[in-house]
């Protein structure tokens, strides 16, 4: 089984790769982005609560996501692994990830793949989604970089961790989409050896 944490600041195109790695390796990618986009769409308990939070621009707080992320995992699948995309972004949620993929798959993490992206492009690439999608946090500049500056406020610590364990790798965010992916691949590929 392989379970890959998928990190990087929002607009890093951590959905885009999670597809491809989803096609590579058959995986169920699961996004705190998109439970959330459900939840609220629904108009769920969990989803009105961390719509509270997301329309201001700050990180949903642990008990909400993580609850959702255990109701997702519960669900049957015939994948060989999950992608984690959007989570864990604490400490915290680090350290109860591990908890909850050894209780829920009786598995651990295999590999955190960071894509890095300079803030500027960052910055560009959410306000024209924001521009097609019609979502309201991709709109507005302030809460764009106040997102920005919230996930890596929070995150240094999440990337020092998978450091620690050796199972932390950076891959360049920019560029060509299937160029990123093949390294990406790489990454996952030297994992499972």
């Amino acid at each position: 089984m392989i379970n890959i944490v998928l990190f990087g600041p929002p607009g890093s195109g951590k959905g885009t790769q999670a597809k491809n790695l989803v096609q590579k390796f058959n995986l169920k990618q699961i996004s705190t982005g998109e439970l959330f986009r459900e939840n609220m769409s629904n108009e769920t308990e969990l989803g009105l609560l961390a719509k509270s939070f997301i329309d201001v621009g700050q990180l949903v707080p642990d008990h909400i996501t993580i609850d959702m992320l255990i109701d997702e995992l519960k669900k049957p699948t015939d994948t060989q692994g999950f992608i984690f995309d959007g989570f864990p972004r604490t400490r915290q949620q680090a350290i109860a990830l591990d908890d909850i993929v050894r209780q829920h798959l009786a598995a651990e993490i295999s590999v955190c793949l960071s894509l890095i992206v300079e803030d500027e492009v960052l910055v560009e690439r959410l306000i024209e989604r924001g521009a097609t999608s019609g979502r309201t946090d991709d709109s507005d500049e302030l809460i764009i970089r106040n997102r920005i500056k919230e996930y890596y406020a929070k995150t240094a610590e999440v990337a020092d961790i998978y450091k620690e364990q050796n199972k932390y790798v950076e891959v360049n965010g920019v560029g060509e989409i299937d160029a990123i992916a093949e390294n990406l691949y790489r990454a996952v590929e030297s994992i499972e050896g």
